[in-house]
Parts: C-alpha cells; structure tokens; sequence
C-alpha cells in the first residue's frame, strides 16, 4: 500500500510503499476514507535527531476515517463495513483515567509504550490503518468523511479546552480565541454554540480574520503588539473571562495572560513553546492557566454528536495521498484557511 512517511530528520515527508498490515488478535484494519494534516506533525517532524522519541519511517496521521476492511480473532462491536472514526489518543485501557474514558491522560500510556497512531506508531496517512483495539473507533452515523476526519483532533481539543470554562462563559462574559486556524475556527463555531459568551477572535492573517467572521466570531482583532490593549478596550477594561491559545507561541501567550479577566481561565492548546508565569501580581487575581491535551472518546462522540446537528463545520481543503507533501507546504506556509484532508484512496 501507499504511505506517507517521515523518513528522514530534517527531511520533508515521503509518499513510499509498504507492506499491507494484517489485523492480529483483538484488531481491526480500516481502509482510510480521510486522513487530517495537523501542525503537530509538522512540530515532530522540526525536532532534532537528539532525543528524537519515535522510531523512523514513521507514517504520518493522527485524525483518521475509515471502513472496517478486515477483524483479528476475537473482536466483537464492529463489522466490516462499517464506517468509524479513530479516536487518537490511546492509552492502556485499564488505569484510573482510562477507567474514565480520558485516554488522552493515560497513566501508563508512557510506561507501556503506547502512542498514538501518525506520532509514535503508523498513523491514517495510508491506504490501510491498523487500530489496536475496537474501542478507539466510534461510528460516523453518516458523516461525510472529510467533513468527520478534522473533529477527531481539530474539533476534540477544542471541545475538551471549552467544556471546562462553560460555567464560567455565563451572559456578558468574552471568550477570546487566538489562532483562528485549523482548531481555532472550529473553537469559535463550539464556543457560539454552548456558550452566550461574545467571542473575539485573534490571528496574524486577515484571511484567517475573515473565517473567523464567517463562522461566528463576534470581532477580530490583529494578533499584534497592540493586540491586547484592543481586547481590554472592546471589554470596557475587564478583559475575558474565558482566554483559548490555539498558537501557544510566546508571544501568544504573553497576549492571553494580558487580556484574561479576574478569575478567567487560560487554555494554552497550541504547542508553540511558549510559557505563562504564574504567581501572585504576573496575572489578575486567581486566573486559572492549563495546558489541556486532546479529549476522552466521550467528548469525541459528543463532538461528532455536534457536527450531526449542524452546529458546527470544518472548512476543508482535500488532497490526494501523492500530494499529501504539497499539504504539508501549504500549511507550513500558513496557505491553509481551515484544515487539509488526505484522501488516501480517493
């Protein structure tokens, strides 16, 4: 089958051939209808070759959908055929937060070994995709593929960030969204449906500006040095009660500590290296800052559950599984309004 590897440290990503996986026991082969590009393949792939984590070639993919292909001995729950979601971040199955569905806070994932598929085990970007165990696969229910495959990160996070401040996003309150890109525009569109909160939306691009309007953000604002004076101003000096940092860069971070209200809460989701201190007079009194990971596979389904009911959407561009390096050029260039789709058997 075709794949599309990280081969080589430093290297852009390979469209190669490689063996058909077989499910063994417990196991389920899916054909992949839709595969995600995400930025965090591009962090992995901008690491150095010391303490690189994963083993390399490497295929590429954590957001994956597909048809069931084929079940190892013993698997029960799905049928050939069927049309799944993945859920990505696998954990053990059986520790205290597993127990809880939250994979994604897996105590023992790093112990054991366990990765997630595309980062650190063979991801979506191919032909077929073997999962480890049926109960990382949730039906579609007749979700269109491309429309499906970004919720499964690009929707997810977003969700697990936002479903924590709900109770603090009450009438009159701000949310403030920085990165308006692939999760971001997604955040704006779970945000105006769970939440009365007004949301302002930040980011570099005025194309992406200009999504962030179309999906629902109330005002934009150019994500520069004046940027947080512009939020304060537009809150009559209170600032946000709810702060999402989909960038997560330092001076995104910087900008999210500065608008963020008393006792608001500050999600930094992207993973641009930035840091936010925390301690008495560094940000308004008792502002809450967590770096959240993903979500649990009930908050996929809930996601999916969303996207059922119109409520929220992925702008999508789509590709071919040979073209799928153009992608990644495309969104490393900031050329991507929305989320890239691999079709890897369209």
């Amino acid at each position: 089958m075709k794949a599309l590897q990280y081969r080589t440290i430093g290297a852009p990503p390979e469209v190669v051939t490689v063996p058909d996986p077989e499910p063994g026991p417990g196991q389920v082969l899916l054909e992949v209808t839709a595969a995600g590009v995400c930025h965090s393949d591009i962090a992995v792939m901008g690491w150095p070759a010391e303490g690189f984590p994963y083993e390399l070639p490497l295929t590429l993919g954590h957001e994956g959908v597909g048809t069931v292909a084929a079940l190892g001995a013993g698997v029960t729950g799905v049928r050939e055929g069927d049309a799944v979601a993945v859920y990505g971040p696998w954990g053990c199955g059986t520790c205290a937060k597993c127990a809880e569905g939250k994979e994604n806070y897996c105590l023992r994932a790093e112990a054991l070994g366990i990765h997630p598929p595309g980062l650190g085990r063979p991801g979506s970007m191919a032909e077929y995709l073997l999962v480890d165990d049926p109960r990382h696969l949730v039906p579609l229910d007749g979700l269109d593929p491309v429309a499906a495959v970004p919720l499964t990160d690009a929707g997810l996070t977003p969700y697990h960030a936002i479903k924590r401040a709900l109770p603090a996003l009450v009438p009159g309150s701000t949310a403030v969204v920085i990165g308006a890109g692939g999760l971001g525009h997604v955040a704006i569109q779970l945000l105006r449906a769970l939440s009365p909160a007004r949301v302002v939306a930040l980011d570099v691009s005025k194309d992406k500006l200009r999504l962030a309007r179309e999906v629902g953000a109330h005002e934009t604002v150019l994500s520069d040095a004046s940027a947080a004076g512009a939020v304060r101003e537009l809150t009559g000096g209170l600032g946000a009660q709810a702060v999402f940092d989909f960038v997560g860069a330092e001076p995104t971070v910087r900008t999210a500590g500065a608008v963020a209200a008393v006792e608001g809460e500050v999600a930094i989701v992207g993973i641009g290296g930035g840091a936010l201190p925390v301690g008495f007079g560094h940000l308004p009194f008792e502002v809450s800052v967590h770096a959240p990971y993903w979500g649990s596979r009930g908050e996929l389904i809930e996601v999916l559950a969303l996207a059922r009911a119109g409520a929220v959407s992925v702008h999508t561009e789509t590709f071919s599984l040979d073209d799928a390096p153009l992608a990644y050029e495309r969104l490393h260039a900031g050329a991507v309004n929305g989320r890239a789709v691999i079709l890897p058997n369209g």
